[in-house]
């Protein structure tokens, strides 16, 4: 006990001691270290306000007002609520755009997603030239989504497309016309849309399988499992980080699909989405600086959805481990 007592005192002075040395290694950076640090954490800082928070918050203020931009008539005037009333109320584009962006989402979990699962599971296996597999199935994520429409709009041409001239309808009088006519137009784009998503999921899932460790696999077939139940009931539930980046990225990218759509059509047409709403109403004919915002505060509260799931499973992962 003697030993304990006389030990007891030395854990405060050691911190003390410890807080002392940090303080005098503060005090002899020099004026330059002091700078560099300066600018290592305010221009990210700055850049991250100036780019990100100002822009949000200025929209969200903005969604309040009626607005039609610097060179409309008059200035922002404070209506309240009107612009979300207005949406869900009146305006005709708004719950199709949501409607379309939940079909959207229902292609991406019920195509683009088992079709990618397959390819990876495909490709995890040995079989020769994977490598060179996974490169074509991987290579429409590499092409922007603006590419990727331009190119699926010369195979729909009524008159010279490749699917057109497959189905034999080429031609002035059976033609069909994939993306004019609007009970086509979304269908066809979301073939486009799940074509570059499954590469994705794809690469994801691939990424998840090589992190698997064999002895399980080993394990299920020992006990007389067939290779499909070694995989739903051993495998896929052991990847189940995967399972949620996949799902957070799915509902994401469902909300933000824009450039395939506004490429083909400018988001109309039967292909109205939010995000080709908000840039209809901001830039279009009409200017509506503020609806468009409120619009654009619309689809972002939708966003923070899968976002703060996403953060509240890692949380719950990191302390249980």
């Amino acid at each position: 006990m003697a030993t304990v007592n006389a030990q007891a005192p030395a854990g405060p002075a050691s911190s003390a001691a410890g807080s002392r040395r940090r303080r005098r290694r503060l005090r002899t950076l020099s004026r330059r270290d002091k700078l560099v640090i300066a600018l290592m954490a305010g221009v990210p800082l700055a850049l991250d306000i100036g780019f990100i928070w100002f822009p949000t918050i200025t929209s969200v203020l903005l969604s309040f007002t009626h607005w039609m931009g610097i060179g409309g008539l008059g200035t922002a005037q404070w209506i309240g609520l009107h612009n979300y009333a207005y949406a869900a109320t009146t305006d005709p584009a708004f719950w199709p755009a949501i409607e379309h962006n939940l079909i959207w989402l229902g292609a991406f979990v019920c195509v683009a997603t088992p079709f990618g699962i397959l390819l990876a599971v495909l490709l995890d296996g040995k079989i020769r030239g994977s490598r060179i597999y996974q490169s074509i199935f991987f290579l429409p994520v590499m092409l922007s989504l603006a590419l990727i429409g331009t190119i699926w709009e010369l195979m729909y041409s009524s008159n010279y497309g490749l699917i057109n001239s497959v189905l034999g309808a080429n031609g002035a009088n059976n033609a069909i016309d994939w993306l004019g006519n609007p009970k086509l137009d979304l269908w066809a784009v979301l073939i486009e849309a799940c074509w570059r998503q499954a590469g994705y999921v794809m690469i994801l899932y691939l990424a998840g399988l090589k992190a698997v460790d064999p002895a399980l696999r080993e394990a299920a077939v020992m006990d007389g499992a067939t290779p499909s139940q070694t995989f739903w009931r051993v495998v896929f539930p052991v990847m189940r980080p995967v399972n949620v980046v996949i799902a957070v990225i799915t509902f994401i990218e469902s909300l933000r699909a824009f450039d395939i759509v506004y490429i083909t059509n400018r988001g109309t047409n039967g292909l109205e989405l939010l995000s080709t709403l908000i840039t209809n109403n901001i830039l279009g004919e009409t200017t509506l600086i503020g609806y468009g915002a409120a619009l654009g505060v619309v689809l972002l509260v939708v966003s923070l959805v899968p976002i703060i799931t996403f953060l509240v499973v890692r949380l719950r992962q990191e302390r249980s481990t």
